[in-house]
């Protein structure tokens, strides 16, 4: 089967073809044509004359690519004589991938390369050693199911008693430090805030979606586990945990 290059306006795209492309991942195909020559050669556009035009039945995405690249003329290979069911057939099994992908050997590569070349959705986790300390911590936890236990939700003014924390500041403000100081102080601080977690997560179950995803990137509740370790949240209490253990051990 012989590679031509013709021109793009000769090609029709196959109507109602039944692969479709996510924008994101236009823009990586088209990268990969761009700054990679050789691999739009390798995989040439497949074409049927079956309709007497040359109709394409392998490569619609690279040819939409091309076609959006600006290019002229695409590498081509022609099937001819195929049957409508022949080319249904070709159209399927184009698509299908066979096998799957060896996650040892592919360590041995470059994860950023990977990503890079559409292998982003690849989980390296179950081979990667440094995830064992995040399952130990994720398994058999259900995450927590907050409802509106309360007809409306709490004041602001009632999550967190700032008491302390304002006469550390009242303190600060009139010491006779620099600007400097004061600025670090006003932060180290907000340690002193005690937060009232019955009542934030009376407050989450009330709230809108927005102020949902806010108070679960603060940690004010924790309903994703996964992203609680990630952010170094649940890990911080497995140490204190330990911490307190060692300090008991000390004791007897």
């Amino acid at each position: 089967m012989d590679v031509i290059y013709r021109k793009i306006e000769s090609l029709s795209k196959l109507e109602n073809n039944p692969r479709t492309i996510t924008p994101e991942d236009m823009e990586r195909l088209k990268e990969s044509i761009s700054n990679n020559p050789d691999y739009l050669e390798a995989h040439p556009i497949v074409l049927s004359d079956r309709t007497g035009e040359l109709v394409i039945i392998d490569g619609n995405q690279r040819y939409e690519a091309c076609v959006q690249l600006g290019m002229n003329e695409v590498p081509t290979a022609l099937l001819h004589g195929l049957t409508e069911e022949r080319e249904q057939e070709i159209i399927i099994r184009a698509n299908v991938l066979n096998g799957k992908w060896d996650i040892d050997k592919l360590l041995a590569w470059n994860p950023e390369d990977l990503k890079g070349w559409g292998l982003d959705d690849i989980s390296f986790e179950d081979n990667d050693p440094t995830q064992e300390e995040t399952r130990k911590y994720t398994q058999k936890i259900e995450p927590p199911v907050y409802e509106p236990c309360m007809e409306n939700a709490p004041t602001e003014d009632s999550l967190c008693d700032t008491t302390k924390y304002d006469n550390l500041v009242e303190r600060i403000e009139s010491a006779g430090i620099s600007e400097e100081a004061k600025a670090f102080l006003k932060k180290a601080a907000t340690r002193h805030i005690v937060f009232d977690y019955g009542e934030i997560a009376e407050y989450y179950a009330h709230a809108s979606k927005e102020v949902q995803e806010l108070m679960e990137e603060s940690a004010l509740v924790i309903i994703d586990f996964g992203k609680a370790i990630e952010n170094g949240y649940a890990k911080l209490r497995d140490d204190i945990y330990e911490i307190m253990m060692e300090d008991t051990d000390d004791e007897e």
